[in-house]
């Protein structure tokens, strides 16, 4: 039984109930352990909680913290900006600077706009495609996660791998009650990693798709990476029908290399979305893209518009950010301390005697509870033991490791061995009381 008190965090969401639904401001925070938690501050690899918890903190905010919190330089970075103004519906210097620095960094980005989160990239990236292809329907994968408006919530989650139907002629399952029906239909999803399946797709309807959308390690559960050629197998279908490939690189953006996942596989995408990561938590999102394709935006076939993009904190935000990222060059270091920390994982599991499954690159990992050797698609994560993975997460929590409830991990900038090691620790022992 936990020893660990949370009584403040509790008495503040009985408050927060009676203004903000459930609770909190987005659906997840609802499902910390043992509720939705409030926090004071955070300071580099360390966050700190009402009742005065200290975590070791592998969430990282859900992904974007990749300097840890509270980054002096970023702070520092934002509070002078934002003395000269905040909002200008207008255009300012530091605004050209980040995109040319994102112009060098990204192999995909020779024009590019700035949103404010994930899902309005996604949007503006269809939008672009539907326009110069003059095709509807998008490509999607079970499992990935684009951001939740309506077109983008069928198939990214299903109640039983029974409810998902056929691999050739999968159900698109709705992640909540609400989404417009007519939304279903601007998307074919299918099985990640299946080549073939998306080959016999395209040859059979290539003249409904504008685009193909895909995180390019699936991140979101399980930390799925491609198979071997199937990102160049995406790329080779889309320039031979004249379909858009589109990378969704929210999470693995600034986290595989400072160019994203495209620079890492050596693949690159017609478009790309970029956030999380780019501003060190301040809310800023990016799509980019090549000429050809973005070039729509800049003579005005293609509206894209939003009062609050490009603010002068969020601007010197991820201009700080990716500059230190930049010159400091984590990224080895990033990989291997990612890796030593899997390594750890399988070795207390082993000695435990618990059939634990830890995969992904090393930057992100995905810890699941079950008795395979390997996660390809969706489809496997329903050999995991969720329950059980629960379990751990919660007492890795009790014990003041903070890893994200469905076992992703990410590693920031500024996380060392010691942490691994604290972390593995307490997982070893956690691990034998399961």
């Amino acid at each position: 039984m936990s020893t660990t008190n949370y009584a403040e965090s509790a008495r503040l969401l009985d408050r927060a109930k009676k203004v903000l639904a459930g609770g909190v401001s987005s659906e997840f925070r609802k499902y910390n352990h043992p509720h939705a938690l409030f926090y004071t501050h955070g300071k580099g690899s360390r966050l700190y909680d009402a009742d005065g918890n200290e975590y070791l903190d592998f969430t990282l905010s859900q992904g974007p913290l990749i300097l840890g919190h509270s980054h002096p330089e970023v702070v520092k970075a934002v509070s002078d900006y934002s003395q000269y103004g905040q909002l200008y519906a207008g255009q300012h210097l530091k605004e050209i600077e980040l995109a040319e620095k994102l112009n060098a960094v990204i192999p995909s980005a020779e024009l590019m706009r700035f949103c404010l989160d994930g899902s309005t990239a996604v949007q503006t990236a269809f939008r672009i495609a539907r326009a110069k292809t003059g095709k509807q329907k998008f490509i999607r994968f079970e499992g990935h996660y684009h951001g939740w408006l309506d077109n983008v919530c069928w198939g990214n989650a299903a109640p039983s791998l029974s409810s998902m139907g056929d691999r050739e002629n999968p159900t698109a399952n709705p992640w909540c009650k609400g989404l417009a029906e007519d939304t279903k239909e601007e998307s074919i999803v299918l099985p990640w990693n299946d080549l073939g399946l998306v080959k016999s797709v395209i040859e059979k309807r290539h003249e409904e798709i504008a685009a193909i959308i895909t995180e390019p390690v699936m991140c979101n559960n399980n930390c799925i990476e491609p198979a071997p050629g199937f990102l160049q197998g995406l790329r080779n279908i889309c320039d031979q029908y004249g379909i858009a490939l589109i990378f969704d690189e929210v999470i693995t953006g600034f986290r595989l290399s400072l160019g994203g996942a495209q620079q890492y596989f050596g693949i690159t995408p017609d478009m790309s979305v970029f956030a999380k990561a780019m501003a060190s938590g301040y809310p800023i999102s990016a799509v980019v893209g090549k000429r050809e394709w973005m070039q729509l935006l800049e003579d005005g076939t293609v509206i894209h518009a939003g009062t609050m993009n490009s603010g002068n904190a969020t601007v010197a935000a991820a201009l700080t950010t990716i500059q230190i990222l930049e010159k400091e060059d984590p990224y080895k270091r990033m990989f291997e301390l990612g890796k030593y920390f899997m390594e750890g994982l399988r070795k207390v599991a082993v000695e435990a005697g618990q059939r634990m499954l830890v995969q992904g690159p090393g930057p992100m990992f995905c810890i699941a509870i079950t008795d395979a050797d390997k996660i390809n698609d969706y489809r496997g994560t329903f050999s995991c033991d969720k329950a059980k993975l629960s379990t751990f997460i919660a007492a890795m929590h009790d014990r003041k490791i903070r890893i994200i409830g469905r076992g992703l991990v990410y590693i920031s900038a500024v996380h060392n061995r010691q942490d691994v090691e604290q972390a593995v620790a307490v997982a070893g022992d956690v691990l034998k009381r399961l």
